[in-house]
């Protein structure tokens, strides 16, 4: 027979057919893994978009928190500041008030002091020229008198009761007894813008006890209360008994009807002369008996008003602060006073 011949493969073709097949059989491994990104992905996606509303639910609470607590923070601010505010201010009123106190009460006591100073240097300047001019008198009277009237002239001093001096002399000292009293007194009143009450007790000497006890009673209310600051009673031992006993009315030590005046009394003795040995408790002691042999031995008719021991002590305990001895002086005009 025929030949046959066989014509073997090419092992190569085989093995790439194998190879071929084999690739196209072996699962891609790349595709699985972009699935798995992708669904990872999508996955995460979900979870972005699932948490985003939570985000935003999240931060609107967070804002809804702070909205609401910006407020409770600006109103604790407002009120720490108000707080701070209202303490300062009273510390403010607690430093201003007593040093506008001070202050005010600095100008308030500004001007009667400067007053008070002028009238005090006015007042010494008039008893200095008197004391030069009334050169016999004791030394001490000057300085007792003007010690007693100047505490009348401090206007921011609290006056308990007025100034109260009695003067005597003997005879031959009456003109000396009427000038230097008056004197003394118009020193007073002058120095502030004032003038003076004058009594004269030998004018009323005659007349009814009652009757001279109101006319006096109004002269120093009258007086007093229209501004005028002293008050002079001349010859006071000429006065009615009765009538003196309004003077407890002005010459009390606890309820003067005036406290911020003086009243100068003045005693005229019966003996001629006022030794000049005699110290200021003799000469006082000597005053209470010629006034007590005054009053009480006098024909002023028992009455209400009537002078008696225990009036009469109680009248003198009330003009006896200060009795001053006035001794004659040479070189007094005829007429009038200096």
């Amino acid at each position: 027979g025929g030949t046959t011949v066989y014509f073997e493969e090419n092992p190569v073709k085989e093995n790439a057919k194998v190879y071929d097949s084999n690739e196209t059989e072996k699962p891609n491994i790349c595709t699985p893994l972009k699935e798995i990104k992708a669904d990872f992905l999508e996955k995460n996606q979900e979870r972005c978009s699932t948490a985003a509303p939570q985000s935003r639910s999240k931060s609107r609470y967070q804002s809804s928190t702070e909205k609401q607590s910006q407020p409770l923070a600006k109103s604790d601010g407002e009120t720490r500041n108000g707080f701070h505010k209202m303490w300062t201010l009273l510390l403010v009123l607690l430093i201003s008030v007593p040093l506008l106190y001070v202050l005010w009460s600095g100008i308030q006591d500004g001007t009667p002091s400067r007053r008070d100073a002028e009238v005090l240097q006015e007042f010494r300047a008039r008893m200095k020229k008197l004391k030069d001019t009334y050169q016999s008198q004791d030394p001490d009277l000057w300085r007792r008198a003007r010690a007693s009237l100047e505490k009348r002239l401090n206007s921011s001093h609290v006056h308990l009761e007025p100034a109260i001096l009695l003067l005597t002399a003997g005879q031959e000292a009456e003109k000396a007894l009427r000038c230097l009293s008056n004197e003394i007194a118009h020193a007073f009143a002058s120095s502030q813008n004032a003038t003076t009450i004058s009594i004269n007790g030998v004018d009323k000497a005659v007349l009814d006890s009652d009757a001279v006890k109101l006319q006096v009673d109004t002269e120093l209310n009258s007086g007093f209360s229209g501004g005028k600051k002293v008050a002079v009673v001349h010859r006071f031992e000429s006065l009615p008994a009765g009538s003196t006993l309004i003077f407890y009315k002005y010459c009390d030590h606890e309820n003067a009807a005036f406290k911020d005046v003086a009243l100068l009394l003045t005693v005229l003795l019966d003996e001629q002369s006022l030794r000049k040995s005699l110290s200021f408790q003799e000469v006082e002691e000597k005053v209470r008996d010629f006034l007590w042999s005054k009053f009480i031995s006098s024909d002023v008719p028992s009455s209400y008003n009537g002078m008696d021991t225990d009036k009469l002590s109680g009248l003198w305990s009330r003009i006896s602060h200060l009795v001053l001895p006035v001794w004659p002086e040479k070189g007094l005009p005829l007429e009038g006073c200096t």
